[in-house]
Order: structure tokens, then sequence, then C-alpha cells
């Protein structure tokens, strides 16, 4: 045997342990190139070539056996390409290629670091072995002890009487133990055998068989529970399961117990293919507890969205409930208790150059005892053609569509429409302003289906009309710009725009309402060249639109506040409400002013507000007020207004809604608060209030408490919001509100393919269970 010194070591590396260089080769020259960190995860990994590296050894002493094996001690480093095994002494098995490090072994193979007693490596294969081992994986998050553990294969570990944790080092929180752990870090799990969930070292839990993910990729098991306590379902709590079908589709199911209603069973199926991607959701109530009457409860809803070969766009959209009182009454993903119908639509599409067609069937599920049932169109038709330049200045379009319409109302009509509608614009522009000129003739046929009853309800209505409009717009806006004289470091613009529109005026009372709804009403809207969506009805216009906007920018050119104003003047009186009786018609030759104010105010305080006001009535007729403080971006309080007056809901919407007396008695005046804040990187408090202004009553009230740790979490929401109304229902001025009360405890562990669950959506609010969630009302053009 030789026995060398350190200061020796050198001169005798090449006589006595040349070996292949998949074996060790030893040097303690200072000069050796240090191997880069390891203490990452390495996204590429390379393995095989560092198998075919060779290995070095640096140590303090070295006893060796030529051809046989040699022993290292006093502070031993072995690197093999990312792998390292640090020791008090090293023994190289040169025949096998095997090394055995003891005492205070620390070992780094890039993706797996410990802490040993003893550490077994294979050189040649990197298969290894460790007793008594503290251990972290460095790619996923994880970390705990074992007795033993083996590399099997080349991501494969197994421990025995083991513990897994995503707690950092010194918590406690929570870990699994069991006798035996498989961790797999390419297919991103661990299997566990008898393993029991502890919380504090205090076990909680037991079971036979569990497999858990330990990185971002979608595993088969049981997700974390949710618990809640509400007035109206009593105790709730959640197991979700998780079915990882294939790597295209899966299946979430959720076991919801209600004490008060029964077991809910929730479905979501999810399919991506090189078609589309679609989405099937299912909800079944068995025998509600609470509603006997009602019996079994369910929704369901279809999605498909999907795109062949860059031309062919398919979008499905179906959705059905099984009573019209199911949102009211049961807590879905499909829809909200203020939705009033369920779309039910299929559309395929083909796009070319110059021109598309698309095909469509589109239904409804009416959610509200009314008669007032809305026509499904079976089907429509729609070609479209674009000429984008003529002449180098003019663009010619023609827009066409064929649509059946059927209804299941005794008093109202079937019909079939076509509508064919050219078009020639002429759009000039420079960096300073535009001037747009366009003129159209809309055309339209309808065959309606008449019968004694339909039109005893609808005596005007007949069974053929046809009509024809032409439409003149044109709309011209410039720029204005200055550096501000009273503000230093500011630009303002002036922008100035004025439209006239002209459509002549044609009695269409012949024809039935299809699909037609007035459009919204504010300042961009007094420049639109319609007045309602659809073609059913064409409203008259002989009017002149102005109106302008002033911004103010910094000197970065971020837009700090942004002021519009515009109204329209009638120069035909009689064009100015189409639906106005004779005695109406004529009173003023002006609309309300509108008005629009967005503000930000070096970007912590923000504003935005919105107003019509009709100056000959003195009246406001409709506004909206919004004003958000953010606090060192760590949180915000928000207050938000809307009013609306009862006269204009009839004005404007009185001929399509019938039952406006039980939706609101004297307009809408309502009032909310909603703030939310990051007191600590662990804690986040959050809270809204709604309250109606003509009624005084509360709408909703929701507060949320969430606190995130290193590796668990846990959120408490408490509500109260209003449902329904007692006796005869809003519409009965001696009923009184009903109130729904809830209280709900969210937690779970942070890691193994999980993250905090509790209020995690861009604003920072918890907006899970309430209906009228945090929006950001305003978005400046920057």
């Amino acid at each position: 045997m030789q026995c060398f010194s350190r200061t020796l070591l050198a001169a005798s590396i090449s006589s006595a342990l040349f070996v292949p260089t998949t074996q060790a080769e030893t040097t303690i020259d200072d000069s050796v190139q240090e191997m880069p960190s390891t203490d990452q995860c390495l996204i590429a990994s390379s393995e095989d070539s560092d198998l075919n590296a060779p290995a070095y050894v640096e140590a303090d002493r070295l006893e060796a056996v030529n051809g046989e094996k040699a022993s290292y001690s006093g502070s031993v480093k072995v690197t093999q390409g990312i792998k390292t095994i640090e020791a008090e002494t090293v023994t190289l098995h040169q025949q096998e290629n095997i090394v055995v490090a003891e005492g205070n072994v620390t070992f780094n193979d890039g993706q797996f670091k410990a802490t040993s007693d003893k550490v077994t490596n294979n050189l040649t294969t990197n298969e290894f072995e460790l007793e008594n081992t503290q251990y972290q994986m460095l790619c996923e998050s994880g970390r705990g002890d074992a007795r033993y553990i083996a590399r099997t294969g080349k991501a494969v570990y197994e421990l025995e009487d083991g513990t897994i944790t995503s707690c950092p080092p010194g918590d406690k929180s929570w870990r699994l133990k069991a006798s035996n752990i498989e961790l797999d870090q390419d297919e991103e799990s661990a299997t566990f055998i008898n393993p029991r969930f502890e919380v504090l070292d205090v076990p909680i839990f037991y079971l036979p068989y569990l497999t858990v993910p330990v990185g971002e990729s979608r595993k088969t098991g049981f997700l974390y529970p949710t618990f809640s306590y509400g007035s109206s379902d009593g105790f709730e709590t959640e197991i979700p399961f998780y079915w990882n079908i294939a790597p295209n589709y899966d299946l979430q199911t959720t076991a919801k117990y209600m004490s008060e209603r029964g077991t809910q069973l929730n479905n979501e199926f999810r399919h991506l293919s090189q078609f589309g991607q679609s989405t099937v959701t299912f909800e079944y109530l068995d025998n509600d507890s609470k509603f006997k009457e009602k019996g079994s409860r369910w929704g369901g809803q279809f999605e498909f969205n999907g795109i062949y070969k860059e031309a062919w766009k398919f979008d499905v959209d179906y959705s059905k409930v099984s009573d019209v009182d199911y949102f009211t009454d049961v807590d879905s993903s499909i829809g909200n208790r203020e939705d009033g119908q369920l779309m039910q639509s299929g559309e395929v599409a083909y796009r070319a150059l110059n021109w598309d067609a698309s095909l469509a069937v589109r239904d409804f599920q009416v959610l509200t005892e009314t008669e007032n049932q809305p026509y499904r169109v079976m089907p429509q038709l729609k070609f479209n053609y674009y000429a984008p330049l003529i002449w180098d200045t003019v663009e010619m379009d023609v827009i066409s569509h064929i649509s059946r319409f059927d209804t299941d109302s005794d008093s109202k009509p079937s019909a079939t429409r076509v509508h064919v509608e050219p078009g020639i614009k002429v759009p000039l522009s420079t960096t300073w302003g535009s001037w747009t000129t366009e003129a159209r003739l809309l055309g339209t046929y309808y065959d309606q289906d008449l019968d004694s009853t339909i039109l005893a309800a609808n005596p005007e209505l007949s069974d053929t009309a046809s009509r024809v409009i032409p439409e003149f717009r044109t709309h011209a806006g410039i720029i204005l710009e200055r550096d501000t004289t009273y503000l230093t470091g500011y630009t303002q613009t002036l922008e100035p725009q004025v439209q006239y529109l002209y459509v002549p005026k044609q009695d269409q009372s012949e024809i039935g309402l299809y699909d037609t709804t007035l459009l919204q009403t504010d300042y961009y809207g007094l420049f639109r060249s319609r007045k309602y969506s659809g073609v059913d009805r064409i409203a008259a216009a002989n009017q002149l639109s102005y109106g302008a906007s002033s911004r103010f920018f910094d000197d970065e050119y971020k837009e700090r506040l942004n002021i519009s104003f515009g109204q329209i003047f009638f120069i035909d009186r009689n064009t100015k409400n189409p639906g106005a009786s004779s005695d109406e018609e004529g009173q003023t030759s002006y609309s309300s002013w509108a008005v629009e104010i967005d503000f930000n105010y070096d970007d912590y305080l923000f504003y935005h507000g919105g107003v019509q006001y009709d100056i000959d009535d003195g009246d406001m007729q409709l506004a909206n007020s919004t004003v958000e403080y953010r606090i060192d971006e760590n949180g915000f309080v928000q207050a938000n207004y809307r009013y609306v007056t009862r006269e204009y809901i009839e004005d404007n919407v009185g001929d399509t809604i019938t039952n406006i007396d039980e939706i609101t008695r004297d307009g809408i005046s309502q009032a909310g608060l909603v703030t939310g804040y990051q007191f600590s990187p662990k804690w986040y408090a959050s809270a809204q209030y709604y309250h109606d202004m003509n009624e005084n009553i509360a709408i909703e009230w929701l507060a949320n408490l969430r606190y995130k740790d290193d590796c668990w979490y846990v959120g408490v929401t408490y509500s109260n919001e209003l449902r329904s109304w007692s006796g005869g229902g809003y519409s009965d001025l001696n009923s009184d509100p009903v109130y729904e009360n809830n209280f709900s405890i969210n937690f779970g562990i942070v890691g193994f393919g999980t993250a905090a669950g509790t209020g995690s959506n861009t604003s920072g609010f918890d907006s899970s269970g309430n209906s009228l969630e945090y929006g950001r009302p305003f978005f400046l053009n920057n």
C-alpha cells in the first residue's frame, strides 16, 4: 500500500491512479476550474454526458492500492460533471467504479441535495444509496428525511421510513410520513405506502396508499377540501377528485355535501384537440331536501371553440338547467342568480381575404316567469364582402344575411327576414385629424307568419313587408395640441368632433321586433349611426352631433385627465324619439348633455364619472361615479355610485320591459364601497358593501381574511346577500328583504401542484360567491 501526504500527491497521481476517464482522477492543484453551483434547478439535464466525464477528487490525504481501491480522508470532495460529494472519508473501488463516502456527507446531483451518514454512488450508472438522510429537491418543492434513500432510475428515488413537506427548514407546520415513498421527478409525482398526514408532528389522518404531484404536472387524485356554513344550505363540505385521463383531456368531480339540501355532484370535463378546446360542465343534486316539490335539480353546459386550417371557425355554447329557480336556489358555476336567460347557440364561419360567411343557430332558456319570450334563430346565414380600396380613396362593402325567427309565444309571429346592405365609405385622415363620409342602403324583406291570435295582439303587422332606407353619415374630428401655461410639464389636447346623420323617417309598425334592442347612450354613443342593434328598427335621423374631448398628458406622455362632453341637435325635431307619441314629439331640439371624465393623479388616486343631464327639464337622467385610492401598491379603497331615473327607463326600454315594477319602483340609486389591503406578505383582507339608496336596504356585503404561509394557507369569508323578498315579492310595498348569511373557510397546502386559492385574482380581491364583484372602472388611453 502506498501512503502520500497532500504535498506529494500531485507528483504521484499518474503512477498511482491511472484509470479510465469514467473512473476517478485526483488533483490538489489550486488552479483546477471550479464547477458551477448546483444549488438550483437545472432546466436541461446533461446527465448522460456527465457519466462520461472524469471524476475529480480533492483530499488532504490518500492511501491507495493500485488498480483496486483508493482511500481519501480529510475534507474530501468528489466532482463529476454537475454532481458533487463532500465527506470526511471517501473510498473509491476502482474495479466497480463505486465511491463510498462516510462522515458528514453532503450530496448534490443538481436535482437532489442531501446530508447523510453514508453515501454509496456508482459513477458509471449514477445509482446511489444514502443512509440516515436529510434531503431537499431542487427542481420541485419538497424536503424531508429518511432512514434509507436509493436512486433506482434517472430521476426515481425510493425512500424508506421517510417524510416529505413543502415547508422550509425548521418549519413543522405539516408533513407526510410513510413507510415507503417513491419520488419520480420525471413524472413529477410521489407515491406513499402507509402515509399519515401530520400537523405540528401530530397525526391527523392515515391512508394505506396515496399519490400526489410534486411539480406543476397534472396528477390523478383527491384535491384539498373546503368547508363552509350558510343560513340557506347549512354546513357544507366540498371534496374534489381530479382524474388526469390523458394529456389532452381530464375530468374533475366534486362531491358537495349540504346538510340542508343533500349531496350535489359537480363535474367538469375538458378536452383539447387540433380542432379546438371544449368543456362539458354538469351539476346534479338528487332530491333537493329544502325544496322537495322541485325534486332533483341539475344544470349543464357545453362549450367549444375551434379553428380549422386558419379559415374555419367554430363556436358552440349550450346551457340548460332543470328549472327557472335553479340559480336562485343553487350555487352554480354555469351561471349566476342575476341571469335572466341562458344562451344556446352554435356557429360555423369561414373567412377569406375579401369575404366571410357564417351559419348560426341561437336559442335561449328563459329563467323568469314572463310572457315576453325571446326569439330563437333557426338558422341565420350571413355573407359579407369587402373591397378595401377603390380609386385609392373609396372603400366598399356589402353586408347581408337571411334569418329565420321562431318563438313559443302565441301572441308573436315567427318570421323570415332577408337583409342586404351595401355601403360606400370615403375615409380621409392625417396625423392631426380625420374625416369619414359614408353612405349605405338598407334593404330588408319580411315574411311573417300571422294568425288571428297574433293579429288580435298586433293588428298593425302584415304578412309580408319590405323596406328600403338610405343612410348618410359624415364625421370629422381634429386634434389640437399645446403646452399648458398654468401646469408646467403638461401637454393639453383639444379634440372637437362633429357628425351629421341623415336617415329618412319611414313607418315600420308593420314589422315585428325580432333581435333589436336599444343601444347604450353615453358620450361615445352620440356619434354612432344606429340607435338600435339589429335591423328591425332603423331610427329616423336628421341631426348634428357635436362634442369635444380635452386630455392632459404629463412629461412622460401619460394621460392624467380626460374630459369629454357633447350633445345632439335635432334639425328635424320629429326624429328625436322614434317611439314617441305625437304629443311628445317636437318638444325640444336638443338631446341631454353627455359628459365623461377620467382622472389619474400620480397613479394612486383615480376617478371616473359620467352623466346625462337634460337642460330643458333640469333633471339628471343617469349618472355613474367611481373614485379609487391606491395605498402604496398594497391595497385600495374604491367608492362607486350609479343613478338612473325611472322615467329614463320607461322612455328608453319601456317597450321591451313590461314588468318595470318588478325591477324598480323609483329607478336605480345604488352606492358601493370596496376595499382590500395586503398587510404583510402573509396577511390580506378585503371587504365590500353595496346599498340601495331608494329602498334604504343593504344589497350585499362581504368580508374576507386570508393568511398564506410558506407552505399552507387559510382563508375565511363571511357574506350577507339579498336573495329574495317576502310576501308578494319586490312589487309588494309591504314585503321585506330576505338575506342569506354565509360563512366559509378554505385551506390547503402550498406546493405539490397547489397554490393559495383564497382571493388570488388580479385585483387581489376575493370575489368568490359574491354577485357584485370588484371591477376596475377605467382604462385611461396611454
